[in-house]
């Protein structure tokens, strides 16, 4: 089976929004379909099928079929909550450019054919496909078996931060993002932030472990240090360009750096950090 290949904006990401894991898997597989190299188009439609949803995610047959004909009424109610444009600007965790608008615009399922065909709304697509910067890609394989709705957010913040290898977030703003209103710590923990936790180590190209931070007596970030799982490459290693000794980088390699750069880090500076 081909790669399949999630990209969002990091705006999307942080997003707050309350999508099932089933209505995430469904989302997802229809985000790795979306043509970059064309111009952006808000009526295209995109198709999954049972089948394919059975094969990337595990599950069967029978529940993915299941899952498409639920998610005729249930996506179409679903909304998303986003601070900032697609690319980064006017991004803030409080204050600036926050938008509300509805995953998709148009949904219909195809009983006969298994499939369920879907339009993403008009706000939604540039956060899908006009993304020069401030972005994050992942392999669909690593989140779709995950058994807890959670499981996928945590991968996608994690991956987002893939280079430093941990990442502190303050639980108001966790459960912000993932739709959650827990009043004690040690119910957002258990019901939450463990199966998400649980859903990495088992299903993705991560390992990670879990810390908490008090302010005062009172326990208000997460704390989360991560790595690549031994002998599971990662999409940014199999997609590095190998260089080779004794001779000129060659036209990838330097594209390459260039791509993944920071905004306003040098070339030296982005080729020392990505490690190559």
């Amino acid at each position: 089976m081909s790669e399949q290949l999630v990209v969002k904006s990091n705006a999307l990401v942080e997003a707050g929004h309350r999508l099932s894991l089933a209505e995430q898997r469904i989302v997802l597989a229809a985000i790795t379909q979306i043509r970059r190299d064309r111009k952006p188009d808000s009526e295209a439609w995109y198709e999954v099928t049972a089948d394919a949803l059975s094969e990337v995610s595990g599950i069967s047959a029978s529940r993915a079929y299941h899952d498409l004909a639920n998610a005729i009424e249930t996506l179409w109610e679903r909304d998303i909550t986003v601070r900032g444009g697609p690319n980064g600007n006017d991004r803030t965790t409080k204050g600036g450019r926050v938008m509300k608008a509805r995953w998709i615009q148009a949904v219909e399922y195809v009983p006969d054919e298994g499939k369920i065909r879907l339009m993403f709304s008009a706000p939604i697509v540039p956060y899908l496909t006009v993304l020069k910067k401030q972005f994050t890609r992942y392999q669909l394989r690593f989140v779709a078996p995950m058994r807890s709705r959670f499981g996928p957010r945590l991968y996608e913040l994690l991956q987002q931060w893939r280079q430093s290898g941990e990442r502190e977030l303050a639980l108001d703003d966790l459960q912000s993002m993932w739709g959650t209103a827990y009043t004690r710590v040690y119910d957002l923990k258990r019901f939450v932030i463990a199966p998400a936790v649980k859903d990495v180590n088992t299903h993705s190209d991560l390992e990670v472990s879990v810390g908490y931070r008090k302010t005062g007596r009172r326990v208000t970030h997460v704390q989360l240090k991560f790595s690549p799982k031994a002998g599971l490459e990662s999409l940014e290693e199999a997609q590095k360009p190998r260089k080779k000794k004794g001779r000129k980088l060659d036209e990838s390699f330097a594209n390459y750096v260039k791509r993944n750069a920071r905004p306003g880090e040098s070339w030296e500076a982005a080729k020392i950090r990505l490690g190559v």
